[in-house]
């Protein structure tokens, strides 16, 4: 099983200077991945920025959005911008998609998180992927297009826990991605990943991928930041997760293990603190 970590792009109030260092550092350390987390209504770092700024601090560490809302954007702005990424990483980007729930999230007039939206939009991020034409495109001759020619195709993960999100992972993308729960709701989740890979008569097996979150520095703020994320899908909910960062190393083992144990392909461990320090404490553990 690889193991990532997340960039704290959506620490509350982050120092955002942290992260092309922390891209470098934890490149050094040796984790598979690094994701972001996304949400617009925060005081964190857009994801896609976040993701930017690591590509140009790295060069081997795999680039992915855990999750990136897909219908808060204009289709086409977000598809040129993800091959933007993509393209200057060397082609280390996985999109990592989901329709989002917070509805202070969906700013752009007429816009909002349905289904029918991501599946329309999902048909124009690869007709732009493959050099199609910009609508109202004033230049001829082939530079009416968006993206460079050779962009490829990125491939697409899927986050989600209603029936409609596991067949479009299943019909469109290459995997599934846990929510940042205990392992025992993640595992009947990816059950229903591979059930619907299954009816989809997809071959093979879906790429599963789990996320939790950790702080090792300081676990009381990092619950603390973990519980003022989640806090506007209730109470209840917000502690849930917030009851689930690991905050010492004994932590830690038991999420590896546990993940593992379910067939998560990689774990990515989202930091709930911008505290650098955190990713050597986190590769000694792991890596």
């Amino acid at each position: 099983m690889k193991i990532g970590i997340g960039i704290p792009n959506q620490v509350p109030n982050l120092d955002p200077t942290v992260i092309p260092p922390w891209a470098r550092r934890a490149e050094q350390a040796g984790f598979s991945t690094l994701g972001t987390v996304g949400r617009i209504a925060y005081p964190g770092v857009q994801d896609t920025v976040a993701l930017a700024a690591a590509a140009g601090a790295t060069s081997t560490i795999g680039l992915f959005t855990n999750v990136l809302l897909g219908p808060t954007w204009p289709p086409v702005l977000l598809a040129k911008e993800l091959a933007g990424i993509d393209g200057v990483s060397g082609g280390r980007f996985t999109l990592g998609i989901g329709l989002g729930g917070r509805p202070d999230d969906f700013t752009v007039e007429g816009r909002g998180p349905k289904g029918k939206i991501m599946d329309a939009d999902l048909k124009v991020y690869r007709d732009v992927w493959a050099g199609g034409h910009i609508k109202g495109a004033l230049t001829e001759g082939g530079r009416n297009a968006g993206v460079p020619a050779g962009t490829r195709q990125i491939p697409i993960l899927f986050g989600g826990v209603v029936p409609a999100a596991f067949a479009r992972m299943a019909k469109q993308g290459e995997g599934y991605i846990g929510t940042s729960l205990p392992v025992t709701t993640v595992s009947k989740l990816f059950d229903s990943a591979r059930d619907a890979w299954t009816a989809a008569g997809r071959k093979g097996a879906p790429r599963l991928v789990a996320i939790t979150y950790f702080a090792l520095g300081d676990g009381e703020k990092g619950r603390a930041n973990v519980y003022d994320y989640y806090s506007t899908a209730g109470e209840d909910f917000a502690k849930l997760v917030a009851g689930y960062v690991s905050v010492s190393a004994d932590d830690v083992r038991d999420r590896v293990k546990a993940f593992e144990s379910i067939g998560a392909d990689e774990i990515i461990f989202n930091s709930a603190t911008d505290n650098l320090d955190d990713i050597e404490r986190l590769a000694e553990i792991v890596l």
